[in-house]
């Protein structure tokens, strides 16, 4: 699944694409895509002009004119391209935004799991599933402090707790085994059993890793792609995740792969202490 870091790469090179295009119409192949009424989301879009592209956690917020925002997660495989509207469909194309210029957004995805939410401009947080989200990483609410006192509530391991979404969003599989190798953490930690040290270099690490895994525009481990259709760079940068067997980096003990509540997990059995 995308992370914050490859959604945010999406953005950034989604929107110079189709900043200040007219939508003249959009086509449904599969209107189980549309988590709001598919009717209302093909009439109400025509005639809307892209104004720009803002992001929450893995949320891609299109914003229109007419005070309209197109809520779009893209889940295990969704991807975005430009093509010329007469481009041959693929089997995997869902949705399609046609232009005024002739070109069209598709929205392509292999299992069909993604999601589009048409909601008025501002109740983002109100009416979709952004409502339930934590901060996200790098921002003014992601506190030490608050980070500190969501852990002490958390009577399950560090692992499940930085994938819940609840005290801070956008971490996914990949950034989250990278940032508890990074801070020497065992993902079977109880969240509320870490020390304080821990809990403030597991904040800040989580800042870090985010922002160079932006940097990097992202990690390609299966078949992320961002809206120019290439792939990221931080899989270069790993250092737990996809390594099981391989000497730790840091300590050559082999890395160990085990399951958290059904989620690969590969870990230092060495360099990451549990707490209890």
């Amino acid at each position: 699944m995308p992370e914050m870091p490859e959604v945010e790469t999406v953005r950034r090179t989604l929107l110079p694409l189709i900043k200040g295009k007219t939508i003249k119409k959009v086509t449904l192949w599969y209107p189980k895509i549309i988590a709001s009424d598919p009717q209302e989301f093909e009439q109400q879009l025509v005639n809307k002009k892209i104004e720009t592209i803002d992001r929450y956690a893995k949320y891609l917020l299109i914003r229109l004119s007419g005070n309209l925002t197109v809520v779009s997660h893209l889940r295990m495989e969704g991807k975005y391209r430009l093509v010329k509207e007469n481009t041959k469909k693929d089997k995997h194309d869902h949705v399609q935004f046609v232009f005024t210029d002739g070109s069209a957004l598709r929205y392509n995805d292999v299992r069909k799991f993604g999601r589009m939410q048409l909601v008025k401009t501002g109740t983002e947080k109100e009416v979709t599933g952004i409502s339930k989200l934590g901060p996200e990483p790098n921002s003014p609410n992601f506190t030490i402090a608050a980070f500190t006192e969501g852990l002490a509530r958390k009577k399950k391991s560090i692992k499940n707790t930085l994938l819940d979404q609840s005290l801070v969003a956008g971490l996914g599989n990949i950034y989250v085994d990278e940032v508890l190798w990074e801070t020497k953490i065992h993902p079977l930690s109880m969240a509320n059993a870490l020390p304080k040290t821990k809990i403030k270099q597991l904040h800040d690490n989580i800042n870090s890793l985010i922002e160079l895994a932006i940097e990097e525009r992202g990690t390609t481990v299966h078949t992320y792609l961002d809206a120019n259709g290439k792939t990221g760079g931080f899989q270069e940068m790993l250092k737990v995740y996809g390594h099981k067997g391989e000497p730790c980096v840091r300590c050559d003990t082999p890395l160990e792969k085990i399951k958290v509540s059904g989620r690969g997990t590969t870990f230092c059995p060495y360099c990451q202490v549990i707490y209890k």
